[in-house]
């Protein structure tokens, strides 16, 4: 029986050459066919010509060699089949690894920008806790007697124990600061006829 390097006139390197060509098309093609398959509409037209662009790189790779050395196309078939089920398997590993990448990076951003509403919001209740002017014009902003007070503190804690880059209702938790905030502030009458500016409406 001729060995694979005896019956494959294009030599043992160029058939690696094609093997790494086929291997490398077929885990293409399945990963994204399967990424497109996940996707919201699932892109039938992108699955197809992704297994068509895919089938046109191999094909030619498998079969030409054939032609010549039937052991080389029986190699490459084998290569191409191998990589194909081996791709199939991990593919969903992998996209669920970049969609968690993904939302951490978006969490991240996210929480950035909470951040500077966080501290913006603390400085706003700090002046009521600072300022002797102000803890005199407003004392129920220092008073957990009072609901609209008292809902503020707790929306305090909650946006503080959730600070942090990768938490992921930090964001939330900052809006309802800020919302506690501003009700506080209007059942203590900031804004009205006090020369202060009113408080802020908040959207979630």
């Amino acid at each position: 029986m001729p060995s694979v390097s005896e019956s494959a006139p294009l030599g043992i390197w160029p058939l690696f050459a094609l093997a790494a060509v086929v291997a490398c098309a077929v885990a293409v093609s399945v990963y994204l066919a399967r990424k497109h398959m996940k996707a919201d509409a699932g892109l039938p037209d992108a699955v197809f010509w992704d297994g068509f662009t895919g089938l046109a790189v191999v094909a030619p790779a498998v079969i030409l060699p054939s032609l010549a050395s039937p052991w080389a196309g029986l190699l490459l078939g084998l290569v191409a089949a191998a990589t194909a089920v081996a791709a199939y398997r991990w593919t969903p590993r992998l996209l669920s690894r970049q969609e968690s990448l993904r939302t951490s990076r978006e969490t991240v951003a996210a929480n950035e920008a909470a951040e500077v509403r966080h501290r913006s919001a603390l400085v706003r209740w700090q002046r009521y806790e600072l300022d002797p002017a102000y803890c005199i014009d407003f004392p129920a902003m220092s008073d957990p007697r009072q609901p609209e007070t008292a809902a503020l503190i707790r929306a305090m804690k909650a946006a503080d124990l959730l600070g942090g880059r990768t938490q992921t209702g930090y964001g939330p938790a900052v809006a309802r600061l800020e919302q506690a905030l501003a009700d506080a502030e209007r059942a203590a009458g900031v804004g009205l006829n006090t020369g202060l500016p009113a408080p802020r409406q908040v959207h979630g």
